[in-house]
């Protein structure tokens, strides 16, 4: 064996999933005591090859169930063709090759890009996952990062800086159907800034430094509220995703309650067929009930786990939160707290997500949403629209941004009473709801201002109907201002580019006499007065235009 083998070690640095606050999997990291190994394995694919091997084994001593990184270098890939001592470790350890996710890493300057990815497809048939590591400070071209497919990619901290750039990231990863990890992080505000930015994975030494022994606990900081969730789309089930634990289809009972009496947090077993794809999932209190009993032991140690097991309950990687939910209402009582099994496009395992980690997730939501309703119309507040308003930026989608508020409110309380403008704005609010479709969103910022967001060409129908609407409060006429600014893709950065674009217009539609209606675009001067009459004789109004068009 060689020299430089005697001194090598390896450290454990969890992946910590940013909604559960749990350990999704430990990346492990070679740490020679003398020489610097990797930049040997960086020169020497089949070095590299090994290093990837003995990590593993390493892991494996560990004992631990969590799912593995392996760090190897794009061009070690490249260069072998596959890691074929890797698998044959893998499985020798009893675990199973999804269980392992390869970590790509930088550089790929000069790799064969043919080979690496021919190797690639070798690594997936074999069942093991795939990661681009090193994106945004490494030299990955981006076509052969979406040619790769990965599972997983590991964009570095760095990059939360060009919040445009990790957005942009996330789109690719959903297009994907892949994770997005911030890997580095080290400040409560990276954490916070990788939560807002969609990344569903995150580790650095914040949350655990990399240590001898696979940690048991993470810190991971409050979440803050973000915007409402609508349960027409809702988290995706990626968010929730636990590592499962997984044994042979044929393994027996007794290899199932060693595997639960040595590890207390495991919820339950899945039994796995040779492709990966569940075919039966145990319970672990309803196991160890039954294996309790007084001849419990004595009658099914022995005998095949799935014998003590129910059918699996799955869900595909693409499902959302309360699509879960529609799979666990189906069924008896006594399986509402059973694991449900992720599974991707092949049927095989990817994890499990928890009833409970999705009940108090969605109610944690639910309770930010309430709290975020105004009490006098139950709209959603700002935040809730600003940001839809960024996700639609960073999606590239066009959309209106309109301010609609109340001419001269301050005037109808002090003449109609705060009883009658109180009801005047929770009649706007209603009519607002109702004139809202498919994808508009409307908000009540406050006092008698609203936002609404929509499509282009949704936008038009919506103000006529409150436009044209006969409004009055205390048997006084009241009118209502309107304005809208227009985004096209790459005209704003943010929602707070939107809103200052916006703001100039709101002063130009108060300025004009009755119901009032003025569009701008942002990114170009001037605008158009759809509605409303001038206060100078001389300024006429402009015909009335499709603001979908043009």
């Amino acid at each position: 064996m060689d020299s430089w083998t005697d001194t090598l070690r390896f450290a454990f640095q969890p992946v910590v999933n940013l909604t559960t606050g749990g350990v999704a999997g430990l990346e492990i990291l070679a740490r020679p005591e003398t020489g610097d190994v990797l930049a040997e394995a960086r020169r020497d694919p089949e070095l590299d090859g090994r290093l990837a091997t003995l990590a593993f084994r390493a892991a494996a001593r560990k004992e631990t169930l969590l799912p593995l990184y392996v760090n190897v270098f794009a061009g070690t890939l490249a260069d072998l063709g596959g890691l074929t001592p890797l698998h044959d470790a893998v499985r020798a350890a009893g675990r199973l090759p999804w269980e392992v996710t390869i970590d790509i890493g930088p550089p790929y300057t000069h790799v064969p890009q043919r080979a690496l990815l021919e190797a690639i497809g070798s690594l997936r048939d074999q069942g093991f996952r795939i990661s681009a590591d090193g994106v945004g400070d490494g030299d990955v071209p981006l076509r052969l990062l979406t040619d790769m497919v990965p599972d997983l990619l590991k964009l570095d901290a760095s990059m939360l800086t060009r919040p445009a750039a990790v957005r942009g990231m996330r789109t690719l990863c959903d297009e994907l159907a892949a994770l997005l990890c911030i890997e580095g992080v080290e400040t409560e505000l990276q954490c916070a800034s990788a939560q807002s930015a969609g990344a569903q994975l995150a580790q650095g030494e914040l949350f655990a430094p990399p240590a001898r022994l696979p940690a048991a606990e993470v810190y991971v900081p409050p979440r803050s509220p973000g915007p409402a969730v609508t349960p027409r789309s809702g988290p995706s089930v990626l968010e929730f995703v636990r590592p499962a634990a997984l044994l042979p289809a044929a393994a027996s009972a007794g290899q199932v309650r060693a595997l639960l009496t040595g590890s207390p947090d495991v919820s339950g077993v899945l039994l796995v067929d040779a492709g990966g794809v569940p075919v039966r999932s145990v319970h672990r209190s309803r196991f160890l009930l039954s294996m309790s009993g007084r001849y419990g032991h004595a009658l099914y140690a022995d005998r095949p786990a799935a014998k003590l097991g129910d059918p699996p309950r799955t869900v595909g990687v693409d499902a959302t939160a309360w699509e879960v939910l529609d799979v666990v209402a189906v069924g008896g009582r006594d399986r509402t707290s059973d694991d449900v099994a992720v599974v991707d496009r092949y049927g095989r395992c990817v994890g499990v997500v928890r009833l409970a980690d999705l009940v108090r997730a969605l109610a944690e939501t639910r309770v930010e949403e309430a709290a975020g309703l105004n009490p006098l119309t139950r709209l959603p507040g700002s935040d809730a629209i600003t940001g839809e308003v960024d996700r639609r930026i960073a999606d590239g989608r066009m959309f209106a941004l309109s301010w609609l508020d109340v001419d001269d409110f301050k005037q109808v309380n002090d003449g109609a009473g705060f009883a009658a403008g109180d009801e005047l704005i929770r009649s706007v609010g209603r009519a607002l709801q109702h004139a809202a479709s498919g994808s508009t969103r409307v908000g009540h910022i406050g006092g008698d201002d609203f936002l609404v967001l929509a499509d282009p060409e949704g936008l038009s129908p919506l103000a006529a109907s409150v436009l044209d609407a006969p409004w009055s409060a205390g048997g006084r006429p009241v009118t209502l201002s309107l304005a809208t600014v227009l985004c096209e893709p790459g005209s704003v950065t943010d929602h707070r580019q939107a809103a200052a674009c916006l703001a100039p217009l709101k002063k130009a539609a108060k300025s004009l006499n009755g119901a009032s209606w003025v569009l701008g675009r942002a990114g170009l001067s001037g605008h158009e007065v759809l509605r409303g009459v001038a206060a100078e004789p001389a300024r006429a109004e402009w015909a009335v235009a499709d603001p979908g068009k043009g």
